[in-house]
Order: C-alpha cells, then sequence, then structure tokens
C-alpha cells in the first residue's frame, strides 16, 4: 500500500517532503484502526510491522529531509512512542513497550543498513574510476 502510494504521488511530482507528511498520515491511520484479520492471531506479527513500517518511515525520512542521524532516530522515536500513547487511549488497541522497542530496532537498522550500503557503493564507485 505505501508504495503504491509512493508511486501515485511521484507520477504528481510531489515533493520528498509532502510525501513523507502523506506517508506519515497513512501509517498513523494503519496504527490506530482496529486490527480484525486472522493474520493478528499470528504471534508477534504486529512486532515485524512495527520493525518494517519503521524501517521504511526512516528511509522516506531521510530522503525528504538533510538531518544528523540523532535527529533522525529522535524524530521517529518520538512519532513512535506517541502512537503507543494513542494506542493505549483506544478501545480497541493496546499500548505495548515492545512495539516501541520493535520501532526504534526498525529505525537503527534501516540507518545501519544505509550506512554500510553506500560505504559499499562508495567503495565500489571509487575503485571503478581507479
Amino acid at each position: 500500500m505505501l508504495y503504491s502510494a509512493f508511486l501515485f504521488l511521484r507520477k504528481f511530482r510531489v515533493s520528498r517532503e509532502a510525501l513523507f507528511v502523506v506517508i506519515i498520515i497513512a501509517c498513523s491511520l494503519l496504527f490506530f484502526k482496529e486490527v480484525k484479520s486472522s493474520v493478528a492471531s499470528i504471534a508477534h506479527i504486529d512486532k515485524l510491522a512495527h520493525f518494517s513500517v519503521f524501517f521504511v518511515l526512516t528511509g522516506f525520512l531521510k530522503r525528504a529531509f538533510k538531518a544528523p542521524i540523532w535527529l533522525y532516530i529522535l524524530i521517529l522515536a518520538a512519532y513512535g512512542a506517541g502512537v503507543e500513547y494513542v494506542q493505549g487511549m483506544l478501545p480497541h488497541r493496546q499500548a505495548s513497550f515492545a512495539d516501541f522497542v520493535a520501532d526504534v530496532a526498525g529505525i537503527v537498522s534501516y540507518l545501519v543498513v544505509s550506512h554500510f550500503w553506500h560505504k559499499r557503493y562508495e567503495k565500489q564507485k571509487h575503485s571503478e574510476q581507479a
């Protein structure tokens, strides 16, 4: 769903910043929606969902705004904490510290993977120029 929205908005030349805002809104709606699926009965699927969503959000945030790494972590961790706070107030959802940990793990994982990916790319690019 997120990738489809991304392609749709990029087709109309929506800025990266606006795209990030749209994706945050879409994610918020998903996090606050009541889950009525047999998939929800799979153990820890919500942790995987939190990890995956925050992994992707970190990529979109990093492309939308240039900032120090600690700021990406702070912004998205605060968003994750806010999501858990709101979920705790909803009758059909519950807050979970483990979900927040999965959020932060997704954020940090993206940043680590991205760092090594770019390092490898730069090394390869440098060796091709030599």
